[in-house]
């Protein structure tokens, strides 16, 4: 062997022993990861497309003195992906045990196949050092993920077991605003998690990562105000100062929204949509320190105006859309600005404001009433039953409240009930009459049983046995239903919570449009001291804020009850795929009854076919 080849050899052999080069998070991105064909782009990830997310990540590398990073962030701007790229930074190059929370199991076992596996299937770095997939391995499941010199822990923040599981150095907690209160009645899921990286002290490395709710009540901005709160300075094209890219700075000319533009707060210099895409990526803005912070926590609140992937005019018309809505408006701040939302106090309009507000629509629906769902609540001695009529977004109608008097432990009162959820409601266009198209029943009372058996009879026509959930963050409606112990019928738990917010929020509407609620003349005022008695008070619950409905121990909610059901049913709806937005413009392509040329004409075909939902609803005309 020649001199040469012994010093090319022996540069081989200490090459390998070698350690690793020492790379950021955003280093280790650029250079390793590759995001699968799934990815809106793509291939090798570049950290350029947003290189305000630079910063962010380089701030997770491990051993950099920052033992917490909080990340307050609207939706598309990259705030899951830098977590991902920290994990694969974390197995190439400083092993350990990590472990990621999520908002519960049944998120976590939706997230593997979808975010974690197509890590590291499509990461080469990763894939060579991960437990390779085997039905029988435990090293690689829904819930753990080894590699060499460490594993990944996934646990839902509703499993007070796998969160005190296992010491991790490495912890993030994802979308940390839709966790419970209690983690199984142990405490804060997130104490419970912290817990866990106490024993690496200074070493330990955590990330928080979610989209703001209410404020006073968001986890996220408790953990940002404890940080030092930088925010993305853009450089002004023109005056070239610093300024946040906020909704405040965002306007348009007069009707119109597809034109928006950001304002300069220095020198009123116009920022349009080509401007503003060239400043994010060209890099013209610098993150600042906005408080000294406790010195270990660095915090970044990264705006949906800050997103590549959405426009300035999408941003606009999305907000024309959903501004009168409080309930929607709410979601547009949240998750479209990433902005927390202050909320008025949810007091409703009192009992006696509302009979000014009666209309007299006759005998027909409405003429934008889409849809009707049914609620029905339980009582010892009757049925209540509310029909609501829906229209485009989620707009509605009282169009019957009535008790249905008998014993619901026998079926006279059942029949009875069957017959209303069967009647016919003539529409005030030139459509066949209306039936209820779903219908949701409280099992929750003394007559389960009952329940269950008219609703398992008629599962066929979309009537559902229910029972109300409370607690923040459980949806209206859920993605599938529990089952009963006894015979293994379906039960569906509504979130009564949000769609009491929702409501609350609705009724104080005075004006028609998206969300309003409509009442006809002759509702009692009984009626709506019922629907309004539970009142909104914040209590709290090992160390913090809770929101609770609360009524007096006399006073009646069936109204409400009614109204909360009626909602669940047309979430179960559109969860089954009803578009009622859409449904509303094809509706309205449909004469009115009462029109002149309609009583001289036959009534003309609508340019549009309805979809399966209008034709089931109206029937082939």
């Amino acid at each position: 062997m020649g001199d040469g080849t012994a010093t090319w050899v022996d540069a081989i052999w200490r090459r390998g022993l070698a350690p690793p080069p020492r790379l950021t998070v955003s280093q280790w991105a650029d250079r390793h990861r590759i995001l699968p064909p799934s990815s809106a782009e793509p291939g090798p990830w570049r950290t350029d497309r947003m290189p305000f997310l630079r910063a962010v990540m380089d701030a997770m590398t491990p051993d950099n003195g920052i033992e917490r990073v909080v990340v307050m962030k609207s939706a598309q701007v990259g705030g899951t992906e830098a977590a991902l790229n920290f994990l694969g930074h974390v197995m190439c190059h400083a092993p350990g045990t990590a472990m990621l929370v999520m908002p519960s199991t049944e998120m976590i076992r939706r997230n593997t196949p979808t975010r974690i596996d197509p890590l590291i299937e499509h990461t080469p770095a990763l894939r060579a050092i991960a437990v390779p997939f085997r039905s029988r391995d435990p090293g690689n499941s829904a819930t753990r993920k080894r590699f060499v010199g460490g594993e990944l822990v996934m646990v839902g923040a509703n499993s007070p077991i796998g969160l005190r599981s296992l010491p991790a150095r490495y912890l993030v907690l994802d979308e940390v605003d839709a966790y419970p209160v209690d983690a199984g009645d142990e405490g804060d899921p997130v104490q419970l998690a912290m817990r866990a990286t106490m024993t690496f002290g200074a070493r330990r490395k955590v990330v928080l990562i979610s989209t703001p709710s209410l404020a006073g009540f968001s986890r996220i901005e408790t953990a940002y105000a404890e940080s030092d709160r930088r925010r993305w300075h853009a450089e002004c094209p023109s005056c070239g100062e610093g300024w946040v890219l906020g909704w405040e700075h965002l306007t348009w000319p007069e009707g119109r929204r597809e034109a928006a533009y950001l304002a300069c707060p220095h020198c009123g210099g116009i920022v349009d949509e080509a401007a503003r895409q060239r400043i994010i990526r060209e890099d013209r803005g610098a993150w600042r320190s906005t408080a000294a912070g406790d010195g270990r926590t660095a915090g970044f609140h990264i705006g949906g105006l800050m997103s590549p992937f959405q426009t300035l005019a999408e941003i606009a018309l999305e907000h024309g859309q959903v501004y009168r809505d409080p309930a929607r408006h709410k979601v547009f701040r949240n998750v479209r600005l990433g902005d927390l939302w202050h909320e008025e106090a949810a007091e409703p309009p009192l009992a006696a404001s509302f009979l000014s507000r009666l209309e007299a629509w006759g005998e027909r629906l409405p003429a934008d009433v889409v849809t009707l769902t049914a609620g029905v609540d339980v009582q010892d001695d009757r049925l209540e039953l509310e029909i609501v009529g829906w229209g485009r977004d989620e707009e509605s109608w009282s169009i019957d409240h009535q008790a249905l008097w008998g014993d619901p432990a026998g079926p006279d009162v059942w029949r009875t009930l069957d017959a209303e959820l069967l009647r016919t409601f003539p529409h005030a266009r030139a459509v066949p009459d209306l039936t209820v198209r779903a219908a949701a029943i409280d099992s929750g009372g003394h007559h389960t049983q009952s329940v269950y058996r008219f609703c398992a009879e008629r599962a066929g026509r979309r009537v559902w046995a229910i029972k109300g959930r409370a607690g923040a963050g459980v949806p209206v409606w859920p993605r599938r239903p529990s089952r009963n112990t006894r015979d293994r019928s379906p039960i569906y738990l509504v979130g009564v919570d949000a769609a009491k917010e929702t409501l609350y929020a609705r009724l104080r509407l005075a004006e028609a449009g998206p969300g309003a609620c409509h009442f006809p003349v002759g509702r009692p005022e009984d009626y709506f001291r019922q629907l309004t008695v539970e009142r909104l008070v914040t209590s709290h619950r090992k160390g913090r804020p809770v929101r609770e409905w609360k009524k007096g121990s006399s006073d009646r909610n069936e109204a409400l009850d009614l109204r909360i059901y009626a909602t669940a049913a047309l979430h179960g709806l559109i969860a089954l795929g009803l578009r009622l937005s859409h449904e509303a413009s094809s509706l309205a392509e449909y004469p009115l009854k009462g029109d002149a040329a309609y009583q001289t004409m036959p009534p003309q075909r609508p340019s549009r076919i309805p979809s399966r939902w209008m034709r089931s609803a109206y029937g082939a005309a």
